[in-house]
């Protein structure tokens, strides 16, 4: 009944439906432009996920199958391809998906957005996206608008709480986006992509030169750790290496150890919190402490106290780097985020700075991630993995000694660290050009060109 009732509606009135009301658009645009809802210019469909226990197949089977997980930066990974087979395919061979259709994550991390290779021609989607298929409208400007601020917000309101956070397509069908005329919409998709590349040239040299420090760094790192930037004070020292001990990380600090008693405290005394952003993964140091009352921390948190180590557990954090020795805390008392597993060592067994500058190797830390578990987007270290990590230490001394050298052979590399600061101004100013080029700021749009309600009403017309 509801189809019927739609194939009755003279286009004029299609053509308002389509339309955002005045009062419920974001913002002001041009006047030849016009806000519509995305699923009256689109056609939205979902994948799906295969039967359960079903194994994905490395051979190639002829059917190729997409998951989230292999989509990256606008594109699909071509170097890990999976297939399914024949019978498995046959069973969901409704969900696939075409070659320039355009995809949007809507599980795992919600919103990511792109188009589908050629290469992907025929292959199906993981129920965790969802494709867009569209016509008379640019799909080069419709992905920018959709990875732009004014959409990707809209995105993060109405994602659904859960388990597994998720975005219904019929959330999707309702988002709001700007639509310039044809014509504009391929002068706007040139001039981002002008300003793109230029951006995008800058981010490649960047890139490549923190790649180069930090594989200078993993090997500094290296030798650190086996006694090699050390072997000359062994040397004058007049020990060897058989002065290291062999053991486990629970040998020589504690791991997550027994919170202090708050008994005896005020619950309106003011403490220390530091939440998982207070954490640089960039710089590996407490950028900002926030001033909580110990009511409200001292359960459902982490306690920690000054000098320990906090190391991130959860994905993508860990990989990040995230990790900080805390120092002062107002009141002597330190509580944070749960994702952080606290590093108290034993003084005369192993120094904290020594601790600090092991976990944050990229060598530890890709171990750390081989062993996670839990679901995708929640995968954390287990405990266990710390507390019987394998490790050689050096006498406390050497320790110490090993600290004064990795400070001074890495101050220098730590103002090339301001490149990353660079890296996030660029994507930023990616940003901002997106946010201009919707609002008609680029300075492309011709208010005499054919208003794009017409372009919608031929959208409208074949829906």
């Amino acid at each position: 009944m509801a189809k019927k009732k739609q194939i009755e509606l003279t286009i004029e009135e299609k053509l308002q439906n389509a339309l955002v009301p005045k009062e419920e658009q974001p913002y002001k645009i041009p006047n030849n432009w016009c806000w519509v809802r995305l699923g009256n210019i689109t056609q939205i469909k979902g994948g799906k996920r295969i039967p359960k226990g079903t194994s994905l197949l490395k051979e190639n089977t002829g059917y190729k199958y997409i998951r989230v997980t292999d989509m990256k930066n606008g594109t699909v990974l071509n170097d890990d391809i999976h297939y399914i087979s024949k019978d498995i395919y046959n069973k969901i061979s409704n969900y696939t998906i075409s070659k320039n259709d355009i995809y949007i994550t809507c599980a795992g991390t919600i919103g990511r957005v792109g188009i589908i290779p050629v290469e992907f021609d025929g292959a199906n989607l993981t129920e965790n996206a969802d494709k867009i298929i569209i016509k008379h409208i640019n799909k080069n400007l419709l992905v920018k608008v959709l990875s732009s601020y004014i959409v990707q917000k809209q995105i993060q309101e109405v994602i659904t709480t859960g388990c597994q956070p998720k975005l219904a397509i019929k959330k999707i069908e309702q988002l709001k986006i700007p639509l310039p005329p044809i014509n504009e919409q391929q002068r706007i998709v040139e001039r981002i992509e002008f300003l793109f590349v230029k951006l995008d040239r800058a981010k490649e040299l960047i890139e490549n030169t923190l790649a180069q420090f930090e594989q200078n760094k993993m090997a500094i790192l290296h030798k650190a750790f086996i006694g090699e930037l050390t072997a000359k004070w062994r040397k004058e020292n007049n020990i060897d290496l058989s002065s290291w001990e062999n053991g486990i990380l629970m040998d020589f600090c504690k791991i997550n150890p027994k919170k202090i008693n708050t008994k005896e405290f005020d619950d309106d005394m003011i403490v220390s919190f530091i939440p998982m952003p207070c954490v640089s993964d960039i710089w590996g140091k407490i950028i900002k402490k926030e001033l909580r009352k110990l009511g409200e921390v001292k359960k459902g948190y982490t306690n920690f106290c000054e000098g320990d180590v906090l190391f991130a557990k959860i994905t993508p954090c860990m990989e990040n780097g995230k990790s900080a020795i805390v120092d002062k805390l107002e009141n002597d008392i330190g509580f944070g985020s749960t994702e952080f597993y606290v590093l108290r060592c034993d003084e005369n067994k192993l120094n904290n700075k020594y601790l600090h500058y092991f976990v944050r190797q990229k060598t530890f830390r890709d171990e750390a991630k081989g062993e996670m578990t839990g679901a995708v987007g929640q995968q954390r270290v287990p405990k266990t993995f710390l507390e019987n990590y394998k490790m050689k230490v050096p006498t406390i001394e050497e320790q110490q000694e090993i600290v004064n050298i990795l400070d001074k052979l890495l101050a220098k590399y730590n103002k090339i660290k301001n490149l990353e600061q660079q890296l996030e101004k660029i994507e930023l100013l990616k940003k901002a050009i997106l946010a201009k080029a919707f609002r008609g700021e680029l300075g492309t749009n011709n208010p005499d060109e054919e208003s794009a309600e017409n372009l919608l009403k031929e959208i409208l017309a074949e829906k």
